[in-house]
């Protein structure tokens, strides 16, 4: 019975995955926090929707260069594919094995295109995406304390860039209907914030503790000062 459901696993994977795309084997469960796995299954579910696309264009696209930029970008999706595979292996993490209904969505308006429409649906729908998975991979490198997801935050970068620029290459990149950046909010640099943030205590100081904290040590100084003048007086 074990048996035949493994075999029942094995075919649910080649069913559900495309052409291409890699098939993880998790060896272990690992410590990974929500941001890891943010750009493990951001990286796999790009290349899950992203390979067939690339594949699409390379065959149906209108122009040269939209066949020649979708081979490449499904080749090299084919690859980084791996890459995050071969992660999630490392770390025994569960990948995704189909692309969201979205993603699905955006296969099937490809699909349903011919022509300069096609090219201007496929540009503009991995440009977006690209642009999407762009800062969270930067974000995730900047703060993961995991080498691996170091790694592969490093390749996925230098993917996700050259893809942005294949994809402007084609002149179809509408520039203006892009989503704009996600900026963090202003840093509070005031002296409570800054001291709330440095406090290093488990539980944190409240408000009211720290304030007090400060009366006495003022109370202090004060007082430390009036002795040190009377002894000067007398």
């Amino acid at each position: 019975m074990t048996r035949l459901f493994a075999v029942l696993a094995a075919v649910v994977v080649l069913v559900t995955v495309p052409a291409g795309a890699a098939a993880a084997a998790p060896v272990g469960p690992t410590q990974l926090n929500a941001a890891d796995m943010l750009l493990l299954n951001g990286v796999r579910q790009a290349g899950l929707w992203e390979i067939p696309a690339g594949q699409m264009a390379a065959t149906r696209g209108g122009s040269a260069q939209v066949r020649k930029v979708g081979q490449m970008i499904a080749d090299q999706h084919v690859r980084l594919d791996q890459l995050v595979v071969d992660a999630a292996n490392k770390l025994g993490a569960v990948l995704p094995a189909t692309a969201t209904t979205q993603q699905q969505g955006w296969l099937n308006e490809m699909q349903n295109a011919r022509g300069r429409q096609f090219d201007q649906i496929f540009v503009t729908r991995l440009r977006n995406a690209h642009g999407k998975i762009f800062p969270v991979i930067g974000a995730v490198r900047a703060a993961t304390r995991d080498p691996v997801v170091r790694k592969l935050a490093d390749d996925a970068n230098t993917f996700v860039m050259n893809h942005m620029k294949m994809l402007e290459s084609t002149g179809l990149v509408r520039y203006e209907m892009l989503a704009p950046a996600a900026l963090p909010a202003a840093q509070d640099t005031s002296s409570l914030a800054m001291a709330r943030a440095n406090a290093g205590i488990n539980p944190p100081l409240s408000t009211g503790v720290l304030w007090a904290v400060l009366a006495a040590m003022a109370a202090l100084a004060l007082f430390t000062g009036a002795r040190l003048y009377l002894r000067t007086r007398f």
